[in-house]
């Protein structure tokens, strides 16, 4: 969500990527907040030219919108959510016919004396005549912190699919929704969900107390792990297979809250599902002196050189991740005094991004997304997208030695995929509350509370438990070649160090294409053939195997 911790962004884009090893994560977070001003900012309201609700202006959004400094009082109080509605549909994609129900509305989180918290607006898609037992329910959300289900929702898994031409994302495009031959709905229900300050969902009566809680890596698991049990009991379906869903920090989530249902809500999940995520956040806040994040960067660098030149070979590839985990890790812990190896490195750093070898010898053989997203199209006074590194925009300050553009995928995406889905929330769901809707807050991202002392966020740890104590677990986890705000090169060298009867439920499959590679029609094809095979893994099988 696709956009990914914006935070770890804006430090990236201000030379603070790895130079606080020990420092506490919240002194780190604050820190990192404070670069924000210098950054470019993501979108944090609806963009101008963005159909929006009755009553909501561009500008300042008003207190519920966003998470406030003090609580809105009974002064302003926050406006709620309408009752869910619910509208009945029918598609037919080739040689199949989709009849389903569609309801969009909110569930109402709560405090232990009952007092309303916050509501969690959701949108959940259920086929007609399906056996409410034995029939998946998959729970899906998006990203940021900060980022609503809209990209999943309307960009892969939904019945209804905006087609977006990956390579000229253009704000002021027509928006257009279209019957979506890839949907998940074929083989499972669907409910995306979109945590507190995204989409519709607000804080009810948001003081300090609430937000620094549901703002937070465990309040927000919470939450979610809250959500799933409401929604499961309220539609009476706590016997049926359950499956989670979540992209890039959304991915992050999908552990925290597979071990919550798990161990403190009495519910077990059948599978997750996490897309171009991070498992491990202290894996990229390492110092400059550390070769791993280097490393697991380079082949998604050179997979894009691929695409640039078009010869992108899969093979060739996994030379180039052999030599990622082999000889460079080696050269580079031999040390900048070592003249030779820098100069190994820099000579096949140079040879596999297709760089200028003196911009590569001036990062001595250790090239970042930033450096290679301002150089690689440079000549051509463009610049490219650290959410795909194939994608490039017009760069407005070419002389600039930093990247100062917007990013030509997730922000130049903001407009058209915000009208899109409030024209899918008016004109199908019949379902448009009068508040702004929020794609991608950055609001969110700047206040989460990342509250691990002196450890480092990470959900490895939280994978191993889960799959320890439910054997019947399975995990796939997919990446975008070219992504390289989350490489997949580092999910696979984390994943390896599981233990060996883990690494069996364990899934890794790389599409081409960047954060969001299943805007690719042949990648979202790819993810929904392999995704299927996860809910059902034995031929033939009409539910999955528990």
């Amino acid at each position: 969500m696709p956009p990914m911790f914006t935070v770890l962004v804006a430090a990236r884009r201000n030379g603070f990527s790895r130079d606080w090893h020990g420092l506490p994560v919240q002194i780190l977070a604050a820190i990192l907040i404070a670069t924000m001003s210098a950054a470019p900012a993501l979108p944090q309201t609806v963009p101008s030219g963005a159909p929006t609700p009755k009553g909501a202006e561009q500008g300042t959004p008003e207190p519920d919108e966003v998470i406030p400094a003090e609580s809105a009082g009974a002064a302003n109080p926050v406006r709620r959510l309408p009752m869910a509605q619910t509208t009945h549909h029918e598609l037919t994609l080739g040689d199949r016919h989709l009849a389903f129900s569609a309801t969009a509305g909110a569930i109402t989180l709560t405090d232990p004396q009952d007092r309303p918290e916050a509501d969690i607006a959701f949108v959940a898609y259920r086929l007609d005549g399906s056996d409410p037992d034995r029939r998946p329910v998959t729970f899906v959300v998006n990203g940021g912190p900060g980022a609503s289900s809209a990209y999943l929702h309307l960009g892969a898994l939904g019945p209804w699919l905006v087609p977006i031409d990956v390579n000229r994302i253009v704000p002021s495009q027509p928006v257009e929704r279209i019957a979506n031959p890839d949907t998940w709905l074929a083989f499972t229900d669907l409910v995306f969900v979109d945590p507190v300050g995204t989409g519709f969902s607000r804080l009810v009566d948001p003081d300090d107390r609430l937000r620094g809680r549901y703002l937070s890596i465990d309040g927000d698991a919470d939450a979610l792990s809250d959500f799933i049990l409401r929604w499961l009991t309220d539609n009476d379906r706590l016997r049926a297979p359950k499956f989670f869903v979540g992209e890039s920090y959304g991915g992050f989530r999908g552990p925290l809250v597979a071990e919550r249902l798990q161990t403190d809500l009495g519910v077990a999940l059948s599978g997750l599902i996490l897309v171009s995520s991070v498992l491990d956040f202290g894996w990229w806040l390492q110092p400059e002196h550390a070769p791993l994040p280097t490393a697991s960067l380079l082949p998604s660098l050179a997979a894009t050189a691929m695409e640039a030149e078009g010869g992108f070979d899969p093979e060739q590839l996994k030379a180039i991740e052999d030599y990622a985990d082999g000889p460079y890790v080696t050269d580079f812990l031999q040390g900048l005094s070592d003249e030779a190896a820098v100069a190994r490195m820099v000579d096949r750093v140079t040879e596999l991004t297709g760089l200028d070898r003196e911009i590569v010898a001036r990062a001595d053989g250790r090239v970042d997304m930033e450096l290679f997203a301002r150089e690689v199209f440079r000549d051509a006074g463009r610049s490219a997208s650290i959410y795909d590194g194939t994608v490039a925009g017009t760069d407005p300050f070419p002389a600039s030695p930093g990247r100062r553009s917007a990013d030509p995928v997730l922000d130049a995406l903001t407009t058209p995929l915000t009208g899109a889905v409030l024209a899918h929330y008016r004109d199908t769901l019949d379902w448009l509350p009068d508040r702004r809707y929020l794609l991608l807050n950055a609001g969110v991202s700047q206040a989460w509370d990342w509250s691990e002392g002196r450890g480092q966020p990470e959900v490895v740890g939280a994978l191993r438990r889960t799959l320890a104590l439910d054997p019947g677990l399975r995990v796939l986890v997919v990446h975008g070649y070219t992504d390289l705000i989350t490489p997949y090169f580092a999910s696979e060298l984390i994943l390896r160090q599981l233990p060996a009867d883990m690494q069996d439920r364990v899934q890794i499959q790389t599409y081409r294409g960047g954060h969001m590679f299943y805007m690719r029609e042949d990648s979202r094809s790819a993810l929904r053939r392999d995704a299927r095979s996860l809910y059902f893994p034995h031929a033939n099988e009409s539910v999955p195997v528990r």
